[in-house]
């Protein structure tokens, strides 16, 4: 072997280091007996055996930039790193050597996020815009900065097989895919966010890896778990024998990305497929290693978790895994129901109406342990007790979108001024709001499922697709399951990119102002920000689709919101005290969704000088107190 002495000041366990000699190697295959690594123009040198079922050593004279694959006990064919940091040919291609330290960073001092103060926006680096990379994303990031985003959300972008995918089909989860670019056009994009003084968290998928592509069962038997399984096949071994280096391996890959993307925290994908038996939990352990790698800096952590175990979100003191918030479904199949009048499926245990969704900023879950019809089941664990920056909020996500029909966004499914008046809801609410991308417009392009994979995966892909609209009654019907597009379709792919021209559009550029207003409003009004701190909000039903929802302020400065989503509501009488105005104080509107700057139908006082109340259908309004 030509090589230097171990090298022990490594960044991570695992994969490939520049170092002042060259290149230090170290990967994890218990199953072998001998690793050599295969040096593209250079041949092939040797791993010393260390324990724990590693191989390590360096190879002088070599740097970032060269091309590198594994050769396992003296077979064939060679096969990727599994920790590679770069496949500029996809993962059956070679791996990269890449250099963390060669980018220059100007972002010293970013602070992180702050949970209480947080807008969210999801975005699909792919689809975000034409281009789809990196370089064209951060063209658009002062846009952002001009909404008043304040923390950009990123679907996964491990790489995987193929010119395109939504990211939940990674494969190699420390390399960025080709496909949106170079490893460093990633920094450059969250470098500019910073500047701009958005954070960037990313989407991660530790429940499952995609269907090609995933070599490292020829480095190890132990991967994947001989007890659990998921949705979308055997689960990961957290917990089982054989799960040290399975647990370092991720626990690295947590670390990377804070430490060499400078991202500010996790959306971690599924949290509801990742088990674990054993000690100290996996997801515990994420949020530890994510936030000493961090340092001063705060890091995000979200969880996706469908049963709802607010365990996520306890402190390790409660014997929970510390993590910041949780995705909230409950909100959108609410709101969607309300909007659409649609209740099939997972949606069938909502009715849509005023009493959850003021359930919903109120509590959070709706579910907390109560029967769930559709499942059979109790759903949820309690949670009256947790702050509301504990819950992210939205009316549109990529799944959601996705999963009912032919990827139609909610705009296309809901009338306009339900629409405007649900945003006001979704973005005064206390709990975290979470725009998707194109959403602050009401962008017209669909977002549907799409990958580009093998025939025969292609087709295995379309049948499941199939199987899970169909969940939907009304999708059952065989003129729709013929209407569905083909994942596989590069087509598809191109009708879910952005138009970024049409914002300035009539229509689109309403709601795009009536948006940015609202941002504006929850970011600087001292008392909706005291309520995305403290639990300072109450609320009442006023009808059949009507609710009011009174924000606490200080010294009598209080905010309500009236939210009606039916016909006109006229309260003759008016048996509801949150309705009162604090002494010496009258209501007045603070911001309508029916202003006509905002593509409504004009405003009229909530209260007439006789005391009646005139809520208008398919509006939200925000009243302030003033001197009478």
């Amino acid at each position: 072997m030509t090589g230097t002495e171990p090298i022990v000041d490594r960044r991570l366990p695992i994969g490939a280091e520049v170092t002042a000699e060259g290149v230090h190697f170290r990967v994890w295959a218990p199953k072998r007996r001998k690793v050599a690594v295969a040096i593209d123009g250079r041949g092939e040198f040797a791993l010393a055996h260390e324990g724990g079922g590693y191989f390590a050593g360096g190879v002088v004279g070599i740097g970032a930039g060269t091309q590198y694959r594994f050769r396992l006990d003296d077979g064939h064919p060679f096969y990727a790193d599994p920790a590679s940091r770069f496949q500029p040919e996809g993962p059956h291609g070679l791996s990269e050597v890449v250099d963390a330290g060669g980018f220059k960073w100007t972002d010293a001092g970013f602070p992180g996020v702050d949970p209480s103060d947080t807008v969210l926006y999801e975005l699909h680096v792919g689809t975000f815009t034409e281009e789809g990379t990196w370089r064209a994303a951060i063209d658009r990031l002062p846009a952002l900065r001009d909404l008043g985003i304040t923390c950009i959300e990123v679907l996964p972008v491990n790489e995987c097989p193929g010119r395109w995918n939504w990211g939940y089909d990674g494969v190699n989860l420390f390399a960025p895919t080709r496909n949106y670019g170079r490893p460093d056009d990633m920094r450059a994009f969250v470098d500019r966010a910073h500047a701009l003084g958005i954070a960037v968290i990313l989407d991660v998928v530790y429940n499952h890896f995609g269907p090609d592509g995933n070599h490292v069962g020829q480095f190890t038997d132990t991967f994947f778990s001989t007890r659990h399984k998921t949705n979308w096949g055997t689960a990961i071994n957290f917990d089982g024998e054989g799960s040290d280096g399975v647990r370092e391996f991720f626990l690295a890959n947590a670390k990377y990305w804070i430490d060499e993307f400078h991202v500010d925290g996790y959306r971690f994908d599924a949290t509801q497929a990742i088990f674990d038996d054993g000690g100290s939990h996996i997801l515990r352990d994420l949020s530890r290693v994510a936030r000493k790698t961090a340092g001063k800096k705060r890091v995000y952590l979200i969880s996706e978790n469908e049963p709802q175990h607010t365990v996520i979100v306890r402190p390790e003191s409660q014997g929970g895994h510390a993590m910041d918030a949780l995705w909230n479904d409950d909100f959108h199949h609410s709101a969607f129901v309300a909007l659409t009048g649609r209740s099939e499926a997972y949606l069938t245990d909502y009715l849509g109406r005023p009493q959850e969704l003021l359930s919903a900023m109120k509590y959070g879950y709706l579910f907390q342990g109560q029967r769930y019809k559709w499942q059979g089941k109790r759903r949820g664990t309690p949670a009256l007790d947790l702050p509301p920056s504990a819950f992210v909020n939205y009316i549109q996500n990529h799944d959601q979108i996705a999963n009912f029909g032919r990827g139609h966004r909610i705009g296309k499914l809901a009338g306009v001024d339900e629409l405007r008046a649900m945003t006001m809801l979704l973005l005064l609410a206390p709990q975290t709001p979470m725009l998707f991308q194109g959403q602050e417009w009401a962008a017209s392009t669909d977002f549907n499922y799409f990958t580009d994979m093998g025939e025969d995966i292609a087709r295995l892909i379309r049948a499941g697709r199939i199987a899970e609209i169909t969940q939907f009654e009304s999708m059952q019907d065989p003129a729709m399951v013929a209407s569905l597009l083909d994942p596989s379709s590069e087509a598809t792919f191109r009708s879910s990119k952005l138009r970024w021209a049409e914002r300035d559009r009539d229509g689109h550029a309403q709601m795009l102002l009536l948006t940015r207003e609202l941002i504006r409003i929850r970011r600087n009004d001292p008392v909706l920000r005291r309520s995305q701190r403290e639990k300072s909000i109450d609320g009442a039903v006023l009808g059949h689709g009507a609710m009011a929802v009174r924000f606490f302020g200080q010294h009598n400065d209080d905010r309500l919101l009236l939210h009606n989503q039916d016909g006109d509501e006229h309260l003759f009488v008016c048996p509801e005290p949150l309705l009162a105005a604090p002494e010496g104080k009258r209501w007045e509107v603070m911001l309508s969704s029916e202003e006509p700057r905002f593509g409504g139908h004009g405003v009229r006082p909530a209260e007439t000088k006789a005391g009646v109340w005139h809520i208008p259908g398919r509006s939200a309004q925000l009243l302030r107190t003033v001197d009478a």
